[in-house]
């Protein structure tokens, strides 16, 4: 059973907000001081994402929009969608620190281009878990984009000498973005959770999640951690990162996660855009050229999609 009535028209309009919010927050990754490290951003700008999505969490509860609690569930539903959750926080969790660790080391505009990789993996999964199946046509581009990818990768060479350890680490986040986000898409369709629940939850599990994993990871691990919240561009992008995810659940809410990531496929070029003036980036010709290659196919897969959707069967057409 269904409980949302999806827009295609709401689902575009959250997709590109979404874009400028995903082009500034390589930016703001990047403008934090030099001594934080990228776990202890992560963790700091995981609290600041809980403090953020707090509030509206209980207003939402507050205004009598139940969502999720007003489910009767059995013993064995509550305890798959517990482990859901806690699974995807998880991968959000590592997903964070990749993000930042990316950013950092592979460059604003190099991390931007990679995460690009995300329609790939998205496509992957809706094939294998979901049984969407892809044309001639839509492994042909998605090839391309592959290649494209390996061109950014080895700085512009196909040399496999040249490719960057850093670049492949930028690539495990849309790798778990998307895992995570195929799941959350099948739990937005088929259950009342609400865009807000969903996010105050993700937060809250990926930020205990990093706080495990700080812990361990050096004895003065925590206090590097407390002492990064207390750092502006913690919270700035705490705040942005928050932003984006209300915006980013309430489009894949109405349209496919394909399609979304799709339409948001041109972020990079604002991050490059922005890169060269707040951070002192240079952008080479092979970037520009990635860029463009990798932004075509992505809309070509987007169109074939929409292809394929129009001449689906009459019996498939009120499907929600």
């Amino acid at each position: 059973m269904a409980f949302t009535s999806p827009s295609v028209g709401k689902g575009v309009g959250f997709s590109l907000v979404s874009l400028t919010l995903l082009g500034v927050m390589p930016i703001v990754s990047n403008l934090r001081p030099s001594d934080i490290g990228a776990l202890s951003f992560a963790f700091a700008l995981s609290v600041w994402q809980v403090i953020f999505a707090a509030p509206a969490f209980g207003f939402e509860l507050r205004s009598g929009t139940k969502g999720i609690f007003g489910l009767d569930l059995s013993r064995r539903e509550r305890g798959r969608m517990i482990l859901v959750a806690l699974f995807t926080g998880a991968l959000f969790g590592l997903s964070t620190y990749l993000y930042v660790l990316g950013v950092e080391k592979a460059g604003a505009t190099n991390a931007a281009i990679a995460i690009q990789a995300y329609p790939l993996f998205a496509i992957l999964w809706e094939t294998l878990f979901l049984k969407r199946r892809k044309t001639a046509a839509e492994l042909a581009l998605t090839a391309i984009l592959i290649g494209s990818l390996y061109y950014l990768g080895t700085a512009g060479t196909f040399m496999v000498s040249g490719m960057s350890p850093w670049f492949l680490v930028s690539l495990g986040v849309p790798l778990l973005w998307s895992i995570a986000h195929v799941i959350i898409k099948e739990e937005l369709s088929n259950t009342p959770i609400t865009p807000v629940q969903v996010t105050f939850f993700r937060v809250a599990i990926s930020t205990a999640f990093l706080l495990v994993i700080i812990a361990f990871a050096a004895p003065s691990g925590i206090a590097a951690g407390l002492s990064a919240i207390f750092q502006p561009m913690s919270a700035i992008m705490g705040l942005v990162y928050f932003l984006e995810l209300i915006v980013w659940f309430h489009a894949v809410r109405h349209i496919d996660v394909s399609l979304a990531s799709s339409i948001t496929t041109p972020w990079p070029a604002l991050t490059m855009v922005l890169a060269v003036p707040l951070l002192g980036d240079t952008v080479e010709a092979y970037q520009v050229v990635a860029l463009i290659i990798v932004v075509a196919c992505i809309y070509g897969l987007t169109l074939a999609g929409l292809r394929k959707a129009t001449v689906k069967p009459a019996t498939d057409a009120g499907r929600v």
